[in-house]
């Protein structure tokens, strides 16, 4: 058996924000994707749930104040295990950065010990299980190129092959974004539905309408995005909520090329490289 599991950095090809709800939340129509990199989790046998951090990211994070528990002990719950569990973080995936996260660590939480603990749920009953620890939770759970509606939990697998022959580059400038700050400066207007077709013309005709008030708050963003831009990338836009920036490329010879523009032209930036999955 293998005891780890990849939390896989999520990246929004397109985020559609139509509507603030009641609740906080936000009606929204994305498209999620996911990159083969990512934070690692790895488990042992243990007395109860206890988790360590490590990893180039893991300073300041809680290992008792984190999704990666809470995921753990709501499986223990659903599933009525008397099992515990060790784990350990690898965070290698900035913090508060629009790709995953908390999230993908929480979902691969679940993926890994339903595996440890032999609990056979299967991908959709994990998703169920993912929904009330945060919106983009269940689409981490699946890790697969999918539409996201309602707020991002109503989830339909997508016909990604023409995708899949991307690579991806990850830009962050390193500096943390909140998501309740990005999505509270969104002017509340409507610009309409994603569109149809394939994924890849859905993504270049889309958008993300976090984008212009991330860039508001954080304006080394407008930087970031304007070098990847010269890249001449299939597509380039912010994920998320940010700070997180994405390109995408015919050939990793690009997004290598592209990196190295990066990284010569802005000084203190994390980035990353990537085959969509």
């Amino acid at each position: 058996m293998v005891n780890s599991e990849t939390a896989y950095a999520k990246i929004n090809l397109a985020l559609h924000v139509r509507n603030r709800l009641p609740n906080g939340y936000h009606e929204l129509e994305t498209i999620f994707a996911f990159l083969d990199a990512g934070d690692l989790i790895s488990v042992q046998p243990g007395d109860g749930v206890t988790l360590e951090i490590s990893g180039p990211f893991a300073e300041g994070l809680s290992t008792s104040d984190n999704l990666v528990v809470e995921a753990a002990r709501r499986l223990v719950e659903k599933s009525n295990v008397t099992r515990g569990a060790r784990l350990r973080l690898d965070k290698r995936l900035p913090v508060a950065s629009g790709i995953g996260g908390g999230s993908a660590d929480a979902a691969a939480t679940l993926r890994l010990l339903n595996r440890f603990w032999g609990l056979d749920h299967d991908v959709a009953a994990l998703a169920e299980i993912a929904k009330p620890l945060g919106a983009d939770v269940p689409a981490c759970v699946i890790s697969q190129t999918c539409s996201g509606t309602g707020i991002g939990q109503d989830l339909a697998r997508i016909a990604d092959d023409d995708l899949r022959q991307c690579t991806a580059l990850l830009v962050n400038p390193l500096v943390p974004v909140s998501t309740a700050a990005i999505f509270a400066a969104w002017d509340g207007i409507d610009r309409g539905a994603l569109g149809s077709g394939p994924v890849i013309t859905v993504a270049r005709n889309g958008r993300n309408d976090l984008q212009k008030p991330a860039i508001a708050l954080v304006p080394i963003l407008a930087d970031v995005l304007h070098m990847l831009e010269q890249c001449e990338p299939v597509v380039a836009r912010m994920s998320g909520s940010g700070a997180t920036c994405f390109a995408l490329f015919d050939s990793p010879a690009q997004a290598k090329n592209a990196e190295t523009r990066c990284r010569k032209a802005m000084d203190g930036i994390w980035t990353l490289i990537g085959k969509i999955r």
